[in-house]
């Protein structure tokens, strides 16, 4: 698999390593390192975006890793250490293993609000951020109909369904854990584009790493999830990040609404909103042409 994506990225053997790192209490958080130079640009969600953000390893340095609980890192059975602050703790600790005295952060969904929790903690270790289609930093937000994708709802197909429902009836979710995982992937994947021509862009999933399949993942976010309802960021913890920002949204988001880029970019003090029109929550797969040059002009700034 690494090699595949060394040779994809057209990067030598050189400019590539991966490992472990150990965290203070114990989780084993795996990451892969790719390009060379400054700045260096931690990237948390290895396994949802490595395959398509290497491409932006070129002068300077990427490390993608996995978060506690979820893709090739350590499974937690500690439900107490699950939690988005432990993910601000262990993105420190990469930062720490890397040995960079300041970072630029891209985050993606979930992880768009955890790392501006991280430049909150440690704003003196960050130098820009990227957001892709960051979730609310306040639990009970909504938005009016023109910033979400309530008018362009997806539409998985019908055999599809009716197939997982089966699966789902069978108890297969934990009797076929795997199996189960790949044809939920089938069906829930068409959302999480706009176009459903793009579809096939999202590869096969992540039905290979136990960490992601529905039966852990589910039992994750539940967990997770309820971290982040707690939370008590305010507009004003928000307007005093004071580091550039590149937001960027896709319009058709179903998994995070594109009011909540909207709300982050408008009391950010120091960023920009690309909207990324007709895009879903992979606005990348959508709209690469749009996406991945915006990124790389922020980070060479």
């Amino acid at each position: 698999m690494i090699a595949g994506l060394v040779l994809a990225m057209g990067l030598t053997v050189a400019q590539h390593d991966s490992g472990v790192v150990t965290t203070p209490d114990g989780v084993k958080l795996y990451y892969e390192r790719v390009g060379s130079g400054m700045p260096v640009v931690i990237v948390p969600g290895r396994f949802l975006v490595a395959r398509d953000f290497g491409r932006l390893a070129h002068g300077r340095t990427l490390v993608f890793y996995d978060m506690r609980n979820r893709g090739r890192s350590s499974a937690v059975a500690d439900t107490a250490a699950i939690s988005i602050r432990r993910d601000v703790e262990d993105l420190e600790t990469i930062r720490r293993h890397v040995g960079a005295e300041r970072v630029s952060l891209i985050g993606f969904s979930y992880l768009g609000y955890m790392v501006m929790l991280y430049t909150m903690a440690h704003p003196d270790r960050v130098d820009r951020v990227v957001q892709l289609g960051p979730v609310p930093w306040h639990f009970d937000a909504t938005y009016p109909d023109s910033l979400t994708a309530v008018r362009h709802p997806a539409h998985p197909a019908p055999a599809d369904t009716l197939k997982l429902h089966a699966w789902a009836d069978s108890g297969y979710e934990t009797s076929r854990p795997r199996e189960y995982c790949a044809v939920a992937w089938a069906v829930d994947r068409v959302g999480l584009v706009g176009d459903p021509v793009n579809v096939p862009k999202l590869g096969v999933g992540w039905c290979d790493m136990p960490n992601e399949w529905p039966v852990n993942s589910d039992r994750h976010l539940k967990y997770h999830i309820a971290t982040i309802a707690k939370l008590t960021t305010s507009a004003s913890d928000v307007a005093a990040i004071d580091v550039p920002v590149l937001t960027i949204h896709g319009t058709w988001d179903r998994n995070a609404p594109y009011g909540s880029g909207v709300e982050w970019a408008r009391t950010l003090p120091h960023a920009r909103l690309i909207p990324v029109s007709g895009a879903g929550h992979f606005s990348w797969l959508d709209a690469p042409n749009v996406v991945f040059p915006a990124i790389d002009r922020f980070l060479s700034q």
